[in-house]
């Protein structure tokens, strides 16, 4: 089947836009799978929300981020261009909360992950504005 390609270029304002609410959709839906015990998946979803909005800052900024080893090099550029030295510990929440999908649900500890979601939180309070 032949698929069309678009000449077009990619619309900038929407990526970062689409990436910023699914977001905020996927940090949602993290708060509600923790409430229903489902620990596999509210760690994925804030993985996602956090994976999302450094792509939305990514698509703002002119950064490479198509592979999930990016995601620590935009988190490394946020860090430089704001100084903020909350960030390389931030990223590495989010790391863990990725890898806590493969898991056995046994070694899952629904108040550290509650605590990992509230930073996950502050994570897109400070990227957020550098999708402006």
């Amino acid at each position: 089947m032949n698929e069309m390609v678009s000449s077009e270029p990619p619309d900038h304002d929407n990526a970062v836009e689409d990436h910023r609410q699914l977001a905020h959709e996927f940090l949602e839906l993290s708060r509600e799978f923790l409430i229903a015990g489902n620990l596999h998946q509210a760690s994925e979803k804030a993985w996602g929300a956090a994976s999302h909005m450094a792509k939305a800052v990514a698509e703002a900024k002119g950064l490479e981020y198509r592979r999930h080893s990016q995601f620590n090099h935009v988190i490394n550029e946020v860090r430089r261009l704001t100084n903020n030295e909350r960030l390389p510990g931030l990223r590495g929440v989010a790391n863990d909360l990725h890898s806590y999908f493969y898991e056995r649900k046994r070694n899952l500890d629904q108040d550290v992950i509650a605590l990992d979601l509230s930073n996950i939180e502050e994570l897109l309070v400070i990227l957020e504005p550098l999708t402006e």
